[in-house]
Order: structure tokens, then C-alpha cells, then sequence
């Protein structure tokens, strides 16, 4: 069996509850162990400056994984509850409008790209590029608002 070092458990232990997306403040190395505990891993043998600084290392460790953790998450989970960022975006069409249907995507001058999932508008005569403003609606969904149009399109982001 592979004997762990004492650093390599204080750090196990440091990080454990990041890595189940726990939010909790780093807790210092000697008030995690109780002196018994100290001496079997070598850490009482340490400095008080030594001390200091895994804490430190162990406490910067923690707030790191707990950053990744988090944004892997988000990552997964793209497009459901958690709605990440809900602020409205504007920006305007790339090209010509002459309204939208089911399926319809728009591209928009800052590069997202967005696909109407309800409603439906048609214009007799393409018009310039409008502005736009995408703005979050309930339960994760977005809408988007054309100038000069009074009707909405849910819309999804495809990017």
C-alpha cells in the first residue's frame, strides 16, 4: 500500500470540500486536527511561519478548485435552471430582417447567434438591420424584441 504524504493529506483534506461544490471558509490545518492527529501526519513538526504558509497554499488550492468546480457546472448544465448570465443583450441583426417562424435563426452583430422556438412575424418588405434586445423571460427562457415591432419571439441560443 502507498504511504500518502503528510502534505498530500492536509491538501486532500483542504480541497475535499470544494470538490463537492461545498462553499465553505478554508479552516486552518491545526484546527482541523487534534494533536495526536498533528504528530501521526508530521505536520507538528512544522514552524509556526511553515504553518502559515500551507495555509496559505492550501486556502488558494481551495478557492481554485472551487472557481473550476463551479464553472464546470455552469458548463453542464448550460441551457437549464441555472441561468448563468440574465442580463438583456443588445446588439443588431446581421443583414436584412423580414421577420421569423419557428427555426428561424439570427446572427447578431456581436457574433451570438440565437434560433426562434415560438412565434412568428412576416414583413412585407426586408428592412435594414434592426437593433435588438434578447431579454430573459421565466423558467429560462429568452425573448427577443425587435425595433419597431410590437411582437416577441422565444428564442434559444445556439451558442
Amino acid at each position: 500500500m502507498r504511504v500518502l504524504s503528510s502534505l498530500t493529506v492536509a491538501v486532500l483534506l483542504a480541497i475535499a470540500p470544494a470538490a463537492f461544490g461545498a462553499e465553505r471558509p478554508y479552516v486552518a490545518v491545526e484546527q482541523r486536527f487534534n494533536a495526536e492527529q498533528m504528530k501521526a501526519t508530521g505536520l507538528d513538526t512544522l514552524s509556526p511561519q511553515q504553518l502559515a504558509l500551507l495555509n496559505e497554499l492550501l486556502s488558494q488550492e481551495q478557492t481554485a478548485a472551487v472557481a473550476e468546480a463551479t464553472k464546470a457546472v455552469r458548463s453542464e448544465r448550460k441551457g437549464l435552471l441555472d441561468r448563468g448570465d440574465v442580463e438583456p443583450v443588445q446588439s443588431a441583426l446581421k443583414g436584412e430582417f423580414r421577420g421569423w417562424s419557428i427555426g428561424t435563426v439570427f446572427e447578431l452583430e456581436n457574433g451570438q447567434r440565437w434560433r426562434v422556438t415560438e412565434g412568428s412575424l412576416f414583413l412585407g418588405k426586408p428592412v435594414p438591420p434592426p437593433k435588438v434586445t434578447i431579454k430573459p423571460g421565466l423558467m429560462g427562457g429568452w425573448f427577443l424584441e425587435v425595433e419597431g415591432q410590437t411582437p416577441k419571439a422565444k428564442v434559444r441560443r445556439l451558442d
